[in-house]
């Protein structure tokens, strides 16, 4: 079994709590901003001080020159906005302001975060004694002691799924959980090329790519990120992220709807990857009745399922592959003319594989999901994968699970995960057996007659039970003989329920 689920987080799970110290009366979504925040000035402080020495040591008196840093992807930091000064306002009744201002001069110094950056640090309802508290615990951070220079990042990541735990259904709109993005990246293995996320959150999906591409030796400069997304406080949660892990990208030049105002509507990507609101309604589609987009079908105005889809179908490359989170409903639905759409792009062979997730995956819905694995360049062309992995994970609370990753054992055994994207790379090499209850390649024909019908279950069939070697007859007396010793156990608790409500005048 994997080790390395969120669950078992240190360093990070430490920071989390002793910033929670701040939150006090604000709402997880206000006070999401203020530790992000903190997080990301932090991080480009670091990097700034960390430069700035290598200039002071090299004694060309180049310390000051913008471009010696702007030069190396490392955000210019005025005098007045680095992390000394912040530290040494931390007791004062000012720190608010004095980190207001800080963000405000980055942003005059850094075209790329303007507007981005939080600046409501010094609003009365927080309190400033817990925030001088929270900025002593960052300047005390020592990134080398714990053996990982992108422990900022890995925070930030950290304190993201712990807002979406506390923020619950309304985490939908910035988080994906990292197992999910993880299978994604996984199975598409965007070396290099451009990559899409049409409702890009908070960037989890340009993160996960990559540290694909860094755990395989490639090159990140070898791939070009663009994304988009709507709401306004996640856009600019998106741009702090992808800055913290040294990600240059296009999320547009403002947030908006990605149906009616497309931000790059001529780009041609290599992989998407996107998990969109689940059966989005009322999303405008009496306005867009005519687009190019709807190729296969006009989607129907009560759930965007199969507008995303085909957007991202519009926005696919020659060569283009992508992977989609959507709620299961889009497997099998016939209404407003869904089963139509899915059926042209199943005759359209676009289609590489179908993969059903376990429920509890989301701190956001219970609706059970599957991704979606399209390809315009498919290997095997005129059939489908079908994986069913509703029976894989592993629960790490009482309401979440999680896909497991690589072991970090000495035995390196592949989690769900791997196997997941091992599968369809045998499928891809053709090499691929059939396991019931687990996968299944299905020719297309063998998907007309099942009505077009998408549901994993219905091709990977149920996996045989091990026989155990005792015989029929003596198992069923052996149950049957544990079955009456439970039922007169319960007849004894019965009885002795009744005598005691009977002891405090109540009969049944």
């Amino acid at each position: 079994m994997a080790k390395n689920n969120t669950a078992e987080i240190g360093f990070e799970k430490e920071i989390w709590k002793a910033a929670d110290l701040l939150r006090g009366n604000l709402d997880a979504s206000e006070y999401k901003s203020v530790v992000l925040g903190l997080i990301f000035l932090k991080y480009i402080s670091d990097r700034f001080e960390a430069r700035h020495q290598e200039l002071i040591d090299e004694g060309d008196g180049f310390e000051e020159d913008k471009d010696e840093y702007t030069s190396q992807n490392i955000f210019f930091v005025p005098q007045e906005a680095r992390w000394s000064v912040i530290s040494e306002a931390a007791h004062t009744a000012e720190i608010g302001m004095v980190i207001d201002d800080a963000m405000r001069l980055i942003e005059k110094e850094n075209n790329r975060l303007k507007g981005i950056l939080p600046k409501n640090f010094a609003r009365p309802e927080l309190d400033k004694r817990r925030l001088g508290n929270v900025v002593d615990l960052f300047t005390n951070i020592q990134m080398e002691e714990h053996g990982n220079k992108d422990i900022l990042g890995r925070t930030y990541e950290y304190c993201l799924s712990r807002f979406a735990e506390a923020e619950g259904k309304l985490a939908g709109e910035f988080y994906t959980p990292a197992c999910i993005v993880k299978t994604l990246v996984e199975v598409l293995k965007p070396y290099s090329g451009r990559v899409y996320d049409p409702a890009c959150g908070s960037g989890g999906m340009f993160v996960q790519s990559m540290k694909f591409i860094k755990n395989h030796q490639g090159n990140i400069n070898d791939i070009s990120v663009f994304g988009q997304d709507s709401n306004p406080t996640t856009w600019k949660m998106a741009h702090m992220n992808l800055a913290i892990h040294g990600i240059e990208a296009d999320l547009g030049k403002f947030n908006a709807d990605t149906f009616f105002d497309d931000q790059h509507p001529t780009l041609k990507a290599d992989f998407i990857m996107a998990n969109p609101p689940f059966n989005l309604s009322d999303w405008g589609a009496d306005k867009l009745q005519d687009d190019v987009r709807w190729k296969f079908g006009i989607p129907p105005a009560g759930n965007a399922n199969f507008a995303w889809m085909q957007h991202m179908i519009h926005h696919l490359s020659p060569r283009g592959k992508m992977g989609m989170v959507l709620a299961n409903g889009s497997l099998s639905s016939q209404t407003g003319g869904e089963g139509t759409i899915r059926e042209n792009i199943i005759k359209a062979d676009l289609i590489e594989g179908i993969v059903a997730l376990p429920s509890q995956l989301f701190y956001t819905t219970g609706i059970p999901v599957s991704l979606w694995f399209l390809n315009r360049q498919k290997k095997q062309k005129g059939k489908i994968l079908f994986v069913d992995a509703r029976n894989m994970g592993t629960m790490v609370t009482r309401k979440l699970r999680e896909l497991s990753d690589f072991d970090e054992t000495e035995n390196r055994e592949k989690g769900d995960i791997q196997k997941i994207a091992d599968t369809f790379t045998s499928f891809d090499e053709g090499t691929l057996e059939n396991e019931k209850g687990y996968c299944a390649v299905v020719t297309l024909d063998d998907v007309t007659k099942q009505d077009y019908i998408l549901t994993p279950g219905r091709y990977v069939g149920i996996a045989d039970t091990e026989d155990d070697g005792e015989p029929f007859e003596e198992k069923m007396t052996r149950l049957t003989s544990k079955l009456s010793e439970l039922f007169g156990k319960s007849h004894e608790l019965e009885d002795e329920i009744r005598k005691q409500l009977k002891s405090i005048g109540f009969t049944i």
